[in-house]
């Protein structure tokens, strides 16, 4: 599990899958950011991991400011899947 923050916004949205350095992710929960009073463009700052993370993400088992942080801009961002399933 990590942290990706994502410069822009590529239109995924939590539950989505996205790809990142050949790596298919699930966007576990993410925030906008740079909405009122920010950047130039927005950034979403998502928790992102394996589809078997999800116990541990949902359980909060893991520290938020020990989880490694990346920052990418959104066109390097493959958008496999932009919402998850209703009720997944």
């Amino acid at each position: 599990m990590k942290r990706l923050i994502i410069v822009g916004d590529p239109g995924v949205r939590k539950g989505g899958v996205v790809e990142h350095d050949d790596e298919e992710l699930v966007c576990f929960g993410i925030s906008k950011q740079g909405e009122w009073h920010g950047p130039d463009r927005p950034q979403l700052w998502c928790t992102v991991g394996a589809p078997d993370e999800r116990e541990a993400f949902e359980r909060r088992s893991f520290i938020p400011m020990h989880l490694e942080t990346e920052t990418v801009d959104a066109e390097a961002i493959e958008v496999r899947r932009k919402r998850g399933e209703p009720g997944a």
